[in-house]
């Protein structure tokens, strides 16, 4: 995802980011078939509340050159856990 860019573009820095992306695999007519991917993504960023960073983290997914890539695949999720100390 394209989140480290989106998130200095508002101006915040993460300390840290943790993404893991799990993708199902079906059959479908065609053959093999990506047929949903789960993306988790982790972050602490200073100063910035979990709302703010769920919406910037959906905006990186929409706007992501592989999610667009895959814009076949019929489900993509994204959930999103902002650390706060």
């Amino acid at each position: 995802m394209a989140l480290t860019a989106i998130l200095g573009g508002e101006g915040h820095i993460a300390s840290d980011i943790h993404t893991v992306a799990k993708v199902h695999l079906g059959a479908t007519s065609a053959g093999p078939t990506i047929t949903r991917i789960e993306i988790e993504t982790e972050a602490n960023v200073a100063g910035l509340a979990a709302a703010d960073f769920e919406r910037l983290a959906q905006s990186a997914k929409a706007g992501c050159l592989v999610s667009r890539a895959l814009a076949g695949v019929a489900a993509i999720t994204l959930k999103t856990n902002l650390i706060t100390h």
